[in-house]
């Protein structure tokens, strides 16, 4: 009877202290955007990577909805009602500044090299400055070059936009479109679709991507300017709570997956189904797609021009040192990370 006692007593001992070694943290991820969105679908392999690189001590619980609506996100992920997440910077007008350098017009054609110099340049000048301050950021990445889409006929100029009614998402295109004097609504993407359909707006202003991924199919005309008309400034970001939590060595795995690995991989994501939109969808449904001529281009020059003008005088009231220069070394390492 000892000895039955004695055994018991020792293998409770043993289940108790191996416990530890067994617990497993479950990140709760949560997106407003489709399951098969790229978001989604980058988000998903993100978590999967984070669960083979910690040998399962992590892993993430997709939540069947969103926890917020797109604009509320932010603060949902630094509330805790939502471990993980991604947002658009642009969806809350006026909150950050040194992120509209990544959402200027003719940065490039590529996604991924993008968000990798957009994840150098916000690594070296603007984390320090606490852009994102709230939240634990995963990465930083942008969308494919901005097109510009309608339901009703080619735009070849700004006064053919300005006679349209246009979705857009916020950011720097707001500002630009604006100043064109287009008749612009800010609304997430994922009311694309309801908005369109019913005629509220005639189009909608996007990477290719889009067109597929939230079946837009009533879109009959595209047009494309080199670089893109804008990009989209993303951050991938965790509950900093959440991430305090963690033992040393589960934090080096989910510093190992970020930066330049969350940049690299959503921006990759993004060029596939841009061309997959672009050669499929967009190919079936008959969309025109014509290339603005260069007084189109001209026009946006002049009315960007402005507003890096006036970015730069923002952003260096928030604390950032030459900020052309920054927007100069961005540019440069686009190039080099193509």
């Amino acid at each position: 009877m000892k000895f039955r006692l004695a055994a018991s007593a020792a293998l409770s001992a043993t289940l108790f202290m191996g416990a530890p070694a067994s617990a497993q943290t479950v990140f709760s991820a949560s997106s407003w955007v489709p399951p098969t969105h790229t978001l989604s679908v980058a988000q998903k392999e993100w978590c999967d990577a984070l669960e083979k690189e910690s040998a399962g001590r992590m892993k993430c619980n997709i939540l069947p909805k969103a926890v917020s609506a797109p604009p509320g996100t932010f603060d949902a992920v630094r509330d805790g009602l939502a471990d993980i997440s991604f947002t658009v910077d642009g969806y809350t007008p006026g909150r950050f500044v040194n992120t509209k350098v990544a959402e200027f017009p003719f940065l490039g054609d590529d996604s991924r090299a993008t968000s990798i110099a957009y994840q150098r340049v916000y690594t070296k000048h603007f984390a320090p400055l606490g852009e994102h301050r709230g939240v634990k950021v995963l990465g930083v990445f942008t969308h494919g070059p901005g097109v510009i889409f309608n339901t009703k006929k080619p735009v070849l100029s700004s006064a053919d936009a300005a006679s349209l009614k246009w979705r857009i998402g916020g950011g720097n295109i707001n500002d630009l479109t604006k100043l064109m004097g287009w008749n612009t609504t800010l609304k997430p993407a994922s009311e694309s679709f309801e908005m369109l359909s019913t005629g509220v707006m005639d189009g909608t202003l996007f990477p290719d991507e889009s067109i597929a991924s939230f079946k837009l199919g009533m879109i009959k005309h595209a047009t494309t300017f080199p670089g893109g008309l804008y990009n989209t400034s993303f951050v991938f970001m965790m509950n900093p709570a959440k991430y305090d939590a963690l033992s040393a060595q589960d934090k080096a795995v989910v510093d190992k997956l970020s930066g330049e690995y969350v940049a690299s991989r959503f921006g990759a994501g993004w060029d596939k189904v841009d061309d997959a939109s672009r050669d499929g969808a967009q190919k079936a449904q008959g969309v025109q797609r014509v290339k603005a001529p260069e007084a189109f281009i001209n026009e946006v020059k002049a009315k960007q021009s402005q507003l890096e003008d006036q970015w730069a005088a923002a952003a260096e009231a928030k604390g950032l040192k030459n900020p052309k220069g920054v927007l100069a070394e961005f540019r440069a390492e686009i190039i080099k990370a193509k």
